[in-house]
């Protein structure tokens, strides 16, 4: 019998649908049905009605690629830059600003009513200019030396000409380094890059990841580097092979850190440190987080390098500022100095398991990662009963999950604030203040 090649007259044609697009879903999906099925489908806007391509079909839903856009949205904007579509870093630069806004209310609202949490009849917002607003970016480079972000549906990289949602200076730090190593012998070759800058943009970290331990050739490209771009406060080394592979920094030049001007404060931030990615909206989102709080006592839990301790210690006598990442500690020390602050190595489980003599805290800040907080900790605060809780998610699945368990030891909201930290993406920050008495 003659074989055919995938892809040749006799594979299997893939199938086709015309489909209506419903309403938005977290991860940058719209969903629309397809003979009844759940169809999750990017790069549409509800009511459009799109001929799109499965391909995945699964027994309780399928996923599908938009062909054509049969019928478009009013609200269908033309993208701002070339890559949309390919490029994985943005979902919704095809519509327009405010329905961005929109679409993602509609999803937290959706998301909280889902797991049994009734959102309040008003979500604040806070949002600022859309573009040129990221401190931070990583990219790769291709198999070519050509520099990108990772596709939408695989871990190919798309080489980019231009990034509209990146301080403009760091796009050109990127191409500086392409463009040198480029142009020289294949020594040093690393194949990812990291840059962070201040708001000014007159500073900038950069991290090149390598797979293997030598760094050889890392020295002159560092020397071609520093003379391209004046703004480099501090290069670093790194190995690391894969994600889940702890980095190590294997050489580097000058410093370590830099210093982020922010909410009326200078905060040291070092290679590698968490802090928010915003430059327009940071200031913001510290005021709403400590907003009008004060008394003896408060706790920073996930406190990072203390952006959120920093601010509180000018209105409470004592504050307790705990994380566990090592890359973090000296800078919130150093941060927190000449404060009321103190920081506290310890991991939030462990220090909420801790005995305490001293009195519980008038108000506790929540920061965690995208997991969230876990139902041994929701347990645990609410064990806790502190007056205030003022909760900053960047995942609206487990911000509802612990909110629900938060509510059943007796908190209530007092209000939600969706901070657009992520114009352009389908990321959503979300600060909920919660009271207990």
């Amino acid at each position: 019998m003659k074989r055919h090649r995938p892809g040749s007259a006799l594979s299997k044609s893939p199938k086709i649908a015309l489909v209506q697009i419903e309403k938005p879903i977290y991860g940058g999906a719209f969903l629309a049905r397809n003979e009844g099925k759940a169809t999750f489908v990017p790069l549409t806007l509800p009511g459009e009605q799109a001929r799109i391509r499965i391909i995945e079909d699964k027994k309780s839903y399928a996923t599908g690629e938009p062909e054509d856009i049969v019928s478009s949205s009013s609200a269908r904007v033309g993208p701002r830059c070339p890559h949309f579509g390919a490029c994985g870093g943005c979902s919704y630069q095809h519509a327009g600003y405010e329905t961005q806004l929109a679409l993602k209310e509609q999803i937290l609202r959706e998301t909280l009513q889902r797991a049994g949490v009734p959102p309040p009849d008003r979500i604040d917002v806070l949002s600022a200019d859309p573009w040129a607003y990221r401190n931070r970016i990583r990219l790769a480079f291709d198999a070519h030396g050509r520099i990108g972000y990772r596709s939408r549906r695989s871990h190919d990289i798309v080489p980019i000409k231009e990034c509209p949602i990146a301080a403009p200076s760091l796009v050109r730090t990127a191409f500086s380094a392409a463009e040198i190593l480029a142009s020289s012998q294949p020594v040093f070759r690393p194949f990812e890059l990291s840059l962070f800058c201040n708001a000014e943009e007159s500073s900038i970290l950069a991290s090149v990841f390598i797979h293997g331990a030598s760094t050889a050739g890392f020295e002159s490209f560092v020397a071609a580097w520093k003379e391209r771009v004046p703004e480099l406060a501090g290069i670093e080394c790194v190995q690391q092979s894969n994600a889940d592979e702890m980095p190590k920094q294997l050489a580097r030049w000058r410093d370590d850190s830099i210093v982020y001007r922010a909410a009326g404060h200078d905060y040291r931030v070092d290679h590698g440190g968490f802090f928010q990615v915003n430059r327009w909206l940071l200031d913001e989102v510290v005021q709403r987080v400590i907003a009008d709080h004060q008394g003896k006592l408060a706790w920073d839990l996930y406190a990072g390098v203390g952006l959120f301790a920093r601010k509180l210690a000018e209105r409470f006598e004592e504050v307790v500022a705990v994380e566990s990442a090592p890359v973090a500690r000296q800078a919130l020390a150093q941060n927190l100095q000449g404060s009321t602050g103190r920081g506290l190595s310890s991991d939030t489980l462990s220090f909420l398991q801790a005995p305490r003599s001293a009195s519980n805290p008038d108000l506790i800040v929540l920061d965690p990662p995208r997991a969230g907080l876990g139902p041994e900790i929701t347990t645990l605060l609410g064990d806790i009963s502190a007056p205030k809780v003022v909760y900053v998610s960047c995942d609206p699945s487990t911000l509802a999950r612990d909110l629900k368990a938060l509510l059943a030891d007796g908190h209530s909201i007092a209000s939600i604030t969706l901070a657009d930290l992520f114009p352009q993406t389908f990321h959503l920050e979300t600060v909920v203040t919660l009271q207990k008495f």
